[in-house]
């Protein structure tokens, strides 16, 4: 069977996000359906894969349900009697959002305890891609497991695609989650680390200093910085990319994320590295300008299109 899918593993949760008064609007999100989303809408001829765990209660129902009507898939995941999703809130200051988190107990955590559903869940695809909140939510034996069946996928032909994407809150010290993410970025050909991220953990003085320091366990990188040029590395070869200036975002939720789409779908397509960046901050830009982190399919591809 010709690898053709992209898929994408971590955890979707229940978004509460566009407060008025004392009512919220309520989604799903996560950084690594945020991703797929954008993926998926701007490679609709691949099938999408959303690999994690899930519950068995109404909401886990309402959320592969979900999935399905915007043509998602969840593989070989596990349903998990008596588990249900995490949940998060979104409050807004201006366009600058922040974060209260209830996921302690989230059915995603068990996404690894079936290493032959995930490897299942893994097979045949073009593109495999997750993030360093899919290693922080696991447990040290699961990540292994995870990376285990990352490399059994890339070594069958799939491109594996990684995001750091450090939250400190989710570690349980700085040097377990510097261990684990250099693990990931060993089994990955395409590095999306951002900044302020990387400067937080490993304490690198700029963007270069970021790709230099993966080059030498990756070939692929794009150092992204928000508003600022983003920095591409491709076999050692540094160059920038200008951002695309807002001058009013709405809501910069899920912003990194779609760039990521952005960047990955542009590169499936058969677009040079420094394009694909040029394609990933035009869609970033417009995500920054709806409510939410999913921003509508039409959306993204006009921006990419653009």
């Amino acid at each position: 069977m010709a690898a053709n899918g992209v898929a994408s593993i971590g955890e979707c949760m229940l978004e509460l996000s566009g407060q008025a008064g004392p009512n919220w609007r309520l989604g799903f999100a996560g950084d690594t359906f945020n991703t797929l989303w954008a993926l998926h809408a701007l490679s609709p001829d691949r099938p999408a894969t959303y690999v994690s765990a899930f519950g068995d209660d109404p909401f886990s129902r309402d959320q592969i349900g979900f999935f399905a009507q915007n043509g998602i898939g969840i593989g070989n995941s596990p349903v998990i009697a008596g588990a249900r999703p995490g949940l998060y809130a979104i409050t807004l200051t201006g366009a600058e959002r922040a974060f209260t988190y209830w996921r302690s107990d989230a059915a995603a955590r068990q996404l690894a305890s079936d290493p032959a559903a995930l490897a299942k869940s893994l097979e045949n695809q073009s593109l495999v891609y997750f993030s360093g909140i899919t290693l922080a939510i696991l447990d040290e034996a699961a990540r292994k497991t995870l990376l285990a069946a990352v490399a059994k996928a890339r070594a069958a032909g799939s491109l594996v695609a990684f995001d750091p994407n450090y939250r400190p809150r989710l570690w349980p010290n700085r040097e377990t989650a510097q261990a684990a993410i250099l693990e990931a970025v060993a089994v990955a050909d395409i590095a999306l680390p951002t900044f302020p991220d990387e400067q937080m953990l490993f304490g690198d003085e700029t963007p270069q200093a970021t790709a230099e320091r993966l080059g030498s366990l990756v070939g692929e990188i794009v150092v992204k910085n928000g508003e600022q040029p983003a920095v591409l590395a491709v076999s050692g070869a540094l160059q920038t990319v200008a951002a695309v200036h807002v001058a009013t975002p709405v809501d910069t939720t899920g912003a990194g994320d779609s760039f990521n789409g952005g960047y990955l779908a542009a590169r499936l397509a058969g677009h040079a590295p420094a394009e694909a960046v040029r394609r990933a901050h035009c869609v970033a830009a417009a995500v920054v300008q709806v409510r939410g982190a999913l921003a509508p399919f039409d959306v993204l591809r006009t921006a990419f299109e653009g």
